[in-house]
């Protein structure tokens, strides 16, 4: 399962003689005779002579010397690839590809050690005479190094070495045909299946893998491998819901829902939009089912999923029960609190609040009216799902900002009561390929229309040279009455720094514009210093709010029409999206101004871009996954997505889909998997299953 990273198609692989030298793009095969560092400073460069039976090309690399200086070495059997040029009689190729065939030195052709390290073959350190054992394999190797293929050729990764061996690619692809004619590796995917996709079965796919006649070969190879970790993933997803999630019985909640009523016909001032009337639907279907609820709620910034979890915690009210809001960051719990207070308290909701950071009697009395039933709707931290904390009757499980996040949160939120439904929130749009991988146990719900009345964010890239401009429109949004928000970048790394260049923007904030009244608010304020200033904002008391990225999530004040994000360029592009929602909540036409430092990543430049571009989350998310990856999209303390070896879930949606699809039909048919015909797909997956059920804390 060892697979080739690249292969050098030998077919189509040109003599030096036959090169034209006109730009075209070619593969060339040879030996190299010199290796040779010209030229100084800027003018640096590498240049290596490739030369077979018909003549020789010079790779030449400008950047990169040291580094190709080290990997290459005089000797070698090589492939360049890249584009060939003629200057007068030589052939030239600027910063080849290179894919090392073999690692044979010319002077030392027996094998025997000579101090270049790619000829001293294998070492072995048992056995009666070592040094006949090793030249023997390095025997071996030699042969399989100097075997010619015509065909296509494997490039295994790197240089491999096991206990102090090195081992070429040659003898790899030697040993994994030789392992493939000795070895049955039986066939566990249904015939079925085999045949409605034309899959080879597993033996041929791994002989197309390692050594294939054809292009089409290794590509329907490489689709079978997807398909087979895809449906075996899917497989356990349908499994899991239909053993376990579905089988779970959940709080029946009841029809009767006065205080429900009461918010959603007397108290709320406005309309619900069309995506959050049918969220609270699926909500109201799920937990009058008997089932316990398992669903993800997606929408953009400022999409209104509040209200739908307000919504959620108030029919668990009226049913008897209690409910949980867990929040990723203090700041935003109390925020939650701050906003729930203002709709719920004049209803009657008891409203508790609890975080790590609270005094001893003051968590004493929560953790007292938590257990005695007396609060109906608590929100915190991760410390609700501490072993301390226990529940009278809780009903309703939600989980605000779920990207921040691991799996495991859910799965002790559910022991912390009977099978309480769970309500994941997430304003950072997760598309389609990623939710059905990450969020496979979850039915998900999304909000895409935002509140009518808003207008769309207008937002500009700016360079140091633009300041001056940006200070008189910020002068002049000040003069109509509007606040500001200046954010400064927090990288853990550096954070000292970084809070010192918030606090002196601040201080040279205050310099610009001496009639405003400039706030900072960061990371290491006391809660209480950070309430005071964001109350101070929200009511108008601030004009000009410095901050760090604590302000990323939940803050709302209808009234910041501006925001400007300095060093944008540090901020990834979903944390920037997050950023600029907190703007654009009022009826005030709201800016966003990136600033940036004149040097920026390729990177970086696609993101700003994306940014100017659009206001849709999911397009900013979609565009933020191609440019990150899955793992870096999620960040690190997301620990829900699987890991495959071969499928890329942004690439390979189309295979996602259609496994999922085979998997619901098969469990469909056969859900235990108990005819004859599935034994062996049965052996695999038993095993993997209970891997799945231990991740979801379900065993």
């Amino acid at each position: 399962m060892f697979f080739p990273r690249s292969y050098i198609d030998r077919r189509t692989v040109l003599r030096i003689s036959q090169l034209q030298g006109s730009g075209e793009k070619v593969t060339v095969i040879g030996t190299l005779t010199s290796i040779q560092e010209n030229g100084f400073g800027r003018k640096k460069r590498l240049e290596a002579i490739l030369q077979d039976e018909t003549g020789m090309v010079k790779g030449v690399w400008f950047k990169g010397v040291s580094y190709f200086k080290k990997s290459l070495k005089k000797g070698e059997q090589v492939a360049f690839f890249g584009s060939v040029k003629r200057y007068g009689r030589f052939l030239s190729m600027a910063h080849p590809e290179v894919e090392q065939i073999s690692s044979i030195d010319e002077r030392n052709p027996s094998g025997q050690e000579s101090g270049n390290r790619h000829s001293t073959g294998i070492t072995h350190t048992t056995g009666s005479n070592p040094g006949n054992s090793r030249n023997r394999i390095a025997g071996e190797q030699q042969k399989a190094d100097n075997q010619i293929f015509t065909g296509i050729v494997p490039i295994y990764p790197g240089s491999q070495f096991f206990k102090k061996t090195y081992i070429t690619s040659g003898l790899l692809r030697k040993w994994i045909l030789s392992v493939l004619d000795q070895h049955p590796f039986p066939e566990f995917l249904p015939d079925a299946i085999l045949k409605e996709f034309g899959y080879p079965d597993r033996k041929t796919a791994l002989r197309w893998i390692h050594a294939p006649k054809s292009p089409d070969q290794h590509k329907k190879a490489l689709e079978r491998f997807k398909f087979e970790e895809l449906f075996l993933f899917e497989l356990s997803v349908v499994t899991l819901k239909k053993e376990v999630f579905e089988k779970a019985p959940g709080p029946l909640m009841l029809e009767s829902r006065p205080v429900t009523s009461r918010f959603f016909n007397e108290t709320l001032p406005f309309e619900l939009t069309s995506g959050q009337k049918s969220a609270l639907s699926d909500i109201k279907r799920d937990i009058r089912s008997g089932r316990q609820m398992n669903r993800l709620l997606q929408g953009d910034v400022g999409s209104g999923k509040t209200i739908v979890a307000i919504g959620a915690m108030l029919m668990a009210m009226d049913s008897g029960y209690q409910s949980v809001l867990m929040a990723p960051t203090e700041i935003l719990a109390e925020q939650h609190v701050h906003s729930l207070s203002q709709w719920l308290e004049p209803l009657g909701v008891n409203i508790r609040l609890l975080t790590g950071n609270q005094k001893r009697a003051l968590r004493d009395d929560i953790s007292s009216d938590i257990a005695g039933g007396t609060a109906h709707i608590i929100v915190g931290t991760h410390a609700v799902i501490q072993e301390a904390i226990h529940f009278h009757k809780l009903g309703m499980a939600i989980i605000d900002e779920q990207h921040r996040f691991g799996v495991s949160q859910r799965g002790l939120l559910r022991e912390k009561g009977d099978h309480p439904h769970i309500l994941v929130m997430s304003a950072t749009p997760i598309p389609r390929s990623l939710a059905m991988t990450l969020y496979s146990d979850l039915d998900i719900s999304v909000i895409r229309d935002l509140p009518p009345g808003r207008k769309p964010i207008k937002t500009r890239v700016l360079r140091e040279i633009d300041r001056p401009g940006a200070h008189k429109f910020l002068t002049d949004q000040l003069r109509e009455g509007g606040q500001i928000y200046v954010v400064y970048p927090l990288i853990e790394e550096s954070e000292a720094m970084d809070l010192k260049n918030a606090t002196e923007g601040y201080d040279q904030l205050r310099v610009d514009f001496p009639d405003a009244r400039v706030g900072l608010l960061h990371g290491r304020m006391s809660s209480a210093e950070k309430e005071s200033v964001m109350w101070e904002f929200q009511q108008n008391n601030i004009n000009i709010l410095v901050s760090t990225t604590v302000i990323e999530v939940g803050v709302d004040v209808p009234n910041a029409s501006v925001m400007l994000v300095e060093h944008a360029e540090r901020f990834g592009l979903s944390q920037l999206h997050q950023l600029r929602g907190r703007i654009g909540r009022g009826n005030r036409q709201s800016n966003c101004l990136l600033m940036t430092d004149v040097k920026q990543s390729k990177e970086a430049r696609s993101r700003l871009g994306t940014m100017e571009e659009t206001n849709d989350g999911f397009k900013i998310a979609e565009a933020d996954l191609n440019l990150r990856g899955p793992g870096d999209f999620l960040g690190t303390r997301q620990s829900g997505l699987p890991e495959f070896r071969y499928a890329d879930i942004l690439n390979d949606q189309f295979l996602l889909e259609v496994a999922k699809k085979s998997a619901i039909e098969l469990v469909t048919a056969d859900p235990d998997l108990k005819s004859p015909e599935r034994n062996a797909l049965r052996r695999v997956f038993l095993p993997y299953l209970e891997k799945k059920k231990a991740f979801f804390r379900m065993s």
